[in-house]
């Protein structure tokens, strides 16, 4: 199994839907299916990419595959943000500088 990056991964809105899903605890394919106007087979597809991408295991427990989540990777995410995050927090504070300064006069 080759690694994809988590921002690929998370590039799509379905696989972002199924990660949110995951944090309520493990799911059988058929369960997140249910969830969505696509098929199995289309829900197993983002789960090989999800799983692909490290964000999450599957399981095997009889017949079915239950998913967990694994959110490390998304550490990877958070990083990143962090950048945009102390540059928002400047300009914001730019903002109130230049309103304080306007309601004094």
């Amino acid at each position: 199994m080759s690694d994809l990056d988590v921002f690929s991964a998370l590039s799509n809105p379905v696989r972002r839907e199924i990660l949110l899903q995951l944090r309520k605890g493990p799911r059988a394919v058929n369960d997140l299916a249910s969830g969505f106007d696509l098929g199995r087979p289309a829900v197993s597809e983002h789960l090989q990419v999800l799983r692909k991408a490290r964000l999450v295991r599957e399981e095997p427990r009889g017949r079915e595959r239950y998913y967990h989540l694994d959110p490390r990777p998304l550490s990877e995410v958070e990083d990143w943000l962090k950048a945009f995050t102390h540059y928002w927090k400047q300009r914001l504070a730019a903002l109130e500088d230049v309103l304080d300064e306007e309601s004094r006069k």
